[in-house]
């Protein structure tokens, strides 16, 4: 069964950032294959890795839910909705040479979109059986998971920048958690985009009071701010980015 590994925080701390390093250490760990999930509604785990995709699951959930109201039916006479679903759900993997990549998407219609939230959560444990890691770039909400559409977790990286706002925002999450009874073995805090990669006592003190495990503080890094302003992915970063490197070394605490 897979290794289930869920990134989640508040938008714009760099979450998806470090969400790919992630997927790339792996790869590069040759733990891979992963299977790659951007379960975030704001999708743009694609663009940090570099791959293209046509399809998100979201689209799928949209055409089979609204297919029996549609002029012409997408789905072949003959054919059940479930089967649809699977060739469908398929076509939403891109495939790269050590991961895949799934795009969860968002729905748009007022239809009910249960019947294809079921068949969605069968096909993704099947999938499971497949990836000795999955990946999970969530939402701060983590819907996905809280509602039992993705496998659950074993391991939650919960990203904060170096703000006490930040750190109370992953807080809450961790708290959410425990109520969902989500039950990882590991919840573990990085702080990214920490000027000179330190931290000062008041944002210390507060991750202190949030109850919050402190595995690693990652660099601000003016590359990283190129990278994305100049449309490259972040996964093509060099060995010796001092972001990479942080990245990496607190992956390697984590055992995975």
């Amino acid at each position: 069964m897979a290794h289930v590994i869920a990134v989640a925080g508040k938008g714009g701390v760099g979450k998806t950032t470090l969400c790919g390093m992630l997927i790339q250490y792996l790869c590069e760990k040759k733990k891979g294959p992963v299977l790659a999930v951007d379960a975030d509604a704001n999708s743009n785990l694609n663009e940090v890795l570099g791959v293209e995709v046509d399809t998100t699951l979201g689209d799928v959930r949209e055409e089979i839910a609204h297919a029996e109201m549609a002029a012409k039916s997408p789905i072949p006479a003959g054919m059940s909705k479930a089967d649809y679903a699977e060739v469908r759900f398929e076509d939403a993997l891109a495939e790269e040479d050590d991961y895949d990549l799934l795009v969860m998407g968002r729905t748009q219609g007022k239809g009910c979109y249960c019947f294809v939230n079921g068949l969605l959560q069968a096909q993704l444990a099947k999938y499971q059986k497949n990836y000795p890691y999955i990946v999970v770039d969530n939402e701060a909400g983590m819907e996905h998971i809280s509602r039992g559409i993705l496998p659950s977790m074993e391991t939650a990286i919960l990203v904060s920048d170096c703000s006490r706002r930040g750190v109370q925002a992953v807080g809450r999450i961790a708290e959410l958690i425990k109520e969902c009874d989500m039950k990882p073995s590991r919840v573990g805090l990085i702080i990214n985009r920490a000027p000179k990669a330190e931290l000062n006592p008041g944002i210390l003190e507060e991750i202190q009071n949030q109850g919050l495990d402190l595995i690693g503080v990652v660099p601000q890094d003016e590359a990283v701010y190129e990278y994305d302003c100049d449309g490259k992915p972040t996964v093509t970063l060099p060995e010796d980015n001092p972001m990479r490197k942080a990245a990496f070394e607190i992956f390697d605490k984590l055992g995975l």
